[in-house]
């Protein structure tokens, strides 16, 4: 099993989310975050005083999944959450050991 963690901009989750339940997959959490990364936030303008915003708004997406459907999850991220602009965002794949469905007690690719 592996874990995905995406960070992207708040206005693709309808479009990651939909490209996700193509692929096949059950759920997902999403929280949101702040964050910045190379772009380093940017400077606005309020009743005339300049000041800058470190932290923009983001969605941190987290999904575990069987090791067959991760490429397809990626790709689907990918292509759905593109912008071409700075700030798209990052996706990150790590291996999970165990998942425990609470409910049921089932383990592994069942507690999915």
């Amino acid at each position: 099993m592996k874990k995905i963690e995406a960070i992207i901009k708040p206005f693709k989750l309808d479009e990651v989310k939909e490209a996700l339940h193509e692929v096949g997959l059950q759920g997902m959490t999403v929280t949101e975050a702040k964050g910045f990364g190379r772009q380093k936030g940017h400077t606005e303008l309020y009743r005339g005083a300049e000041y800058v915003v470190d932290f923009l708004p983001k969605i941190k997406l987290e999904i575990v999944i069987d090791d067959n459907l991760v490429e397809r999850a990626v790709e689907a991220i990918q292509k759905s959450a593109h912008t071409g602009r700075i700030g798209d965002g990052k996706i990150f794949v790590s291996s999970v050991e165990e998942a425990i469905r609470i409910r049921t007690e089932e383990t592994g690719p069942e507690a999915l």
